[in-house]
């Protein structure tokens, strides 16, 4: 069985393995992933941070090498807070995102089959849990995009989940699973900052989420990341004097 990770700024996966098939998830660099089938020139991978499966080109994808995939993967996570530009393999350019992981991250520098780079920047503790919010405001004002997990373009899972990650807490991809994940909180006048509230459609579908902040707010992706106000009844945009979405629950995650 293949193994890999990814070393692109980010690569779409798919819902099928086709380029027009639609995008339901994205790998950003240092992400890695297994690979479960080849069809032709694609690959189904399993994501090993949320055991997400999808489609992805294999022209874009690094495979390595067992010691090298466990190395990495048991490794403590680091992960990049800025964006850098740096020469890679084969003096390549590469541009990696805010919200990457930095493999083998040691004192400055990541490593990766033998060679080193320098990372300039921020970069995020392992498991600190005590910076949501803080975490959550950088992405504001970053484009909604369906299956997207970038501060480039993002939704509303994505953001929960990269939010949480950077934060050192694993959480899954859609919000109907990370809805499975933590305790109800039984009135959302009792949730606290960093808890989540997931939304229903008219058939009761969970379709959104986002996190509260506290003071009647919530920080969601819904056309960009951005602040309403929320109550028992849901989100209101102010802009449109309306309610957006309509509040099924609320979970405290951790």
């Amino acid at each position: 069985m293949k193994q890999g990770i990814c070393l692109q700024s980010m690569v779409a996966l798919r819902k099928s393995p086709s380029e027009q098939s639609e995008m339901i998830n994205q790998l950003l660099f240092g992400d890695l992933f297994i690979v479960e089938q080849v069809t032709g020139n694609w690959c189904f991978i399993n994501t090993i941070d949320d055991a997400n499966t999808a489609w992805a080109n294999i022209s874009q994808l690094h495979f390595l090498n067992d010691g090298e995939f466990e190395s990495i993967n048991e490794s403590p996570r680091f992960y990049s807070m800025s964006f850098s530009n740096i020469s890679f393999l084969n003096d390549t350019k590469l541009v990696y995102t805010f919200g990457s992981r930095l493999p083998n991250f040691d004192n400055g520098v990541f490593s990766l089959e033998g060679l080193s780079y320098k990372h300039e920047g921020e970069v995020t503790e392992p498991s600190s849990g005590n910076r949501i919010l803080e975490i959550a405001k950088l992405y504001l004002g970053s484009p909604y995009l369906w299956g997207g997990r970038s501060i480039f373009g993002i939704d509303s899972s994505g953001f929960v989940q990269m939010v949480f990650k950077l934060d050192g807490i694993l959480l899954p991809r859609d919000a109907s699973q990370q809805l499975n994940t933590g305790n109800t909180i039984n009135f959302i006048e009792e949730a606290k900052a960093g808890d989540l509230a997931f939304f229903e459609n008219e058939e009761g579908s969970i379709v959104h989420v986002g996190i509260l902040m506290g003071n009647d707010k919530i920080i969601h992706a819904s056309g960009e990341i951005k602040i309403d106000s929320i109550d028992h009844n849901g989100i209101f945009n102010k802009k449109l004097d309306k309610y957006t979405h309509k509040l099924r629950i609320v979970k405290r995650p951790v």
